[in-house]
């Protein structure tokens, strides 16, 4: 599960009239709920099997680096490092 796991997230900012999408980093109780979160959602969305068995292969999936919720948290870690010129704007 560590594999889906979060640590950086982007908050929208208001700042001037325009909305930053701000990266900050996630505290470890929100990244676990995150994670699980996210690898029950990708369970769910498989198809043709119980969902105990969708849960055992999505976990397989995110205990080798693939699957639906650790592309998902790659996604979030992405727009974090795209957004990082406006880390300045946390506090």
């Amino acid at each position: 599960m560590s594999n889906s796991t979060p640590l950086l997230e982007v908050r929208p900012r208001r700042v001037g009239g325009a909305t930053y999408q701000v990266p900050n980093e996630v505290r470890p109780e929100r990244r676990e709920a995150l994670a699980q979160r996210w690898l029950v959602s990708a369970a769910r969305a498989r198809k043709g099997q119980p969902i105990a068995r969708k849960l055992f292969t999505e976990l397989l999936d995110a205990a080798n680096n693939t699957g639906a919720a650790v592309r998902r948290k790659d996604e979030l870690q992405r727009m974090a490092e795209a957004n990082r010129a406006y880390a300045h704007f946390r506090w």
